[in-house]
């Protein structure tokens, strides 16, 4: 697989994925009860010209290794050259039938590393995060293409996630 980030020396991109975790809001109404839980979600990137997609933990704070060194304008157009990126917030979830992709909500993004500038709506991404947490689907702006590799990624991380994931995600996805 090609390195996509060449001046990050060898390092490796993170590829952890979270699943399940105990919750602390499991209803008991105690301490921690209504506090934001991300243990259950996953930022992963599509890198559109690649056709690749990669779990980065480091971008629930926006120190993702695509997003390092990088200063963030709000007006895409004054980054013309910016490599397209998608971040989609992936979110799995227990309720009763089984574990399962709940909240998947994608964000685009672009990055030039040689002006060292990109583009993202820091609004659009937070809000995302949240949908996703709260069990939304935002896939509708995505590119096909980028929808096929999400697809992919996804059952090839958890078939069992995937298999019992809603229709309504799998036909947004594949089409």
């Amino acid at each position: 697989m090609k390195n996509l980030f060449d001046d990050n020396k060898g390092k490796k991109r993170g590829q952890g994925f979270n699943i399940l975790s105990s919750d602390s809001t499991d209803g008991h109404g105690g301490y921690g009860a209504g506090v934001l839980n991300l243990n259950n979600m996953s930022p992963v990137f599509i890198d559109v010209e690649e056709g690749e997609a990669f779990v980065d933990m480091g971008a629930l704070h926006a120190r993702s290794s695509v997003e390092k060194g990088i200063k963030f304008l709000h007006e895409k157009e004054k980054v013309p050259n910016g490599k397209p990126y998608w971040l989609v917030w992936v979110t799995v979830d227990n309720k009763g039938e089984g574990p399962h992709y709940a909240g998947v909500t994608a964000c685009e993004l672009t990055v030039d590393r040689e002006i060292r500038r990109g583009y993202k709506s820091l609004p659009e991404h937070v809000n995302n995060m949240d949908k996703s947490l709260k069990g939304r689907l935002i896939i509708d702006k995505m590119d096909e293409k980028s929808k096929g590799v999400l697809a992919n990624f996804l059952k090839e991380t958890n078939k069992d996630l995937w298999e019992a994931s809603s229709d309504e995600l799998k036909k947004g996805l594949e089409g």
